[in-house]
């Protein structure tokens, strides 16, 4: 394989082994609260995929980045159908931005593993390769992560920087990203006018 596609696809992060009771993040929605203060997850949706004694991992699923998935395409010699030309790449984190992750809908797909029920992550070329060609199926296309270490989210979660909400695998594929924080938040039953730094819900 040339190196410049493997650039783009390496494993995801081990799984941690972690207990049940850890577990229940995974799959879910983070929603980023103000007080949170970086940049990086301002209004932010994460999709979870790993929570465990270890650490937690997911993926911003609310922030197109300013790349067209057929630029990206075209820069790996990757074939693209028409109607997926002009899809963005999303930043899926700050951790390890040139690792790339598909979520999809395509049960066909050989190389997945199930998020969520009609949802799937793909990690490698040879997932990749079929779903850029393949027109019905809905899939979008992430560079990097976010991370967390050994009970760092949980501290994070307990000082009111995140909000946690059951996952939706047409919200993670189709929401518009624009929308998505507010629409997620209204859904949970809460105003994000009454959003206060520092201070969370009012």
């Amino acid at each position: 394989m040339p190196q410049g596609e493997q650039s783009f696809f390496c494993p995801i992060p081990p799984n941690c082994g972690s207990k049940e009771d850890l577990k229940m993040l995974s799959p879910g929605f983070l929603i980023a609260m103000p007080q949170l203060g970086d940049s990086n997850f301002y209004r932010s949706v994460i999709l979870m995929l790993e929570h465990g004694e270890t650490g937690s991992m997911g993926i911003v699923i609310n922030r197109p980045a300013p790349l067209q998935l057929g630029n990206l395409a075209d820069g790996q010699s990757l074939k693209v159908a028409q109607s997926r030309q002009s899809d963005p790449v999303f930043i899926g984190g700050p951790v390890e931005p040139h690792r790339g992750f598909v979520l999809h809908d395509c049960a066909s797909i050989e190389e997945k593993h199930e998020v969520l029920q009609g949802l799937y992550l793909s990690i490698t070329l040879d997932a990749l390769r079929p779903l850029l060609q393949e027109e019905q199926c809905k899939l979008r296309f992430f560079l990097g992560y976010a991370g967390w270490g050994p009970k760092q989210l949980e501290k994070e979660i307990s000082s009111g920087a995140w909000l946690f909400s059951e996952a939706r695998a047409n919200s993670t594929l189709e929401g518009d990203p624009q929308h998505l924080w507010d629409a997620t938040l209204r859904e949970m039953g809460v105003d994000p006018a009454m959003l206060v730094a520092g201070g969370g819900i009012q």
